[in-house]
């Protein structure tokens, strides 16, 4: 009778990383209304009404305030249209975008 040898097979999986993921922080400055900065966080980041005013009141007393952290290209994009909503309407609201560590 023959003898059955039995082989472990070797499972290979693929390490996948996950992507890097970048910080979206609002920039104080004092000529941009208070109420416009909300309305801003509300629509372009769909934060609450009351998150909106924390990170608003904590980008005026610090400087900045971290508002969420996405990978790169939504970073990007929120940050550029949450500083062009300001654009439009005259304002130099400033959101920046860096790797979160």
């Amino acid at each position: 009778m023959p003898e059955t040898v039995l082989k472990p097979r070797t499972k290979t999986q693929p390490k996948t990383e996950l992507p890097k993921l970048y910080k979206v922080i609002l920039v104080n400055d004092d000529f941009t209304p208070r109420e416009f900065v909300v309305t801003v966080l509300k629509g372009e980041f769909k934060l609450s009404e009351d998150q909106a005013h924390r990170v608003m009141i904590t980008a005026h007393t610090r400087g900045v305030c971290v508002v969420a952290v996405f990978t790169r290209d939504v970073a990007e994009t929120k940050a550029a249209r949450a500083t062009d909503a300001g654009k439009a309407k005259g304002y130099p609201l400033l959101f920046t975008v860096e790797p979160e560590e």
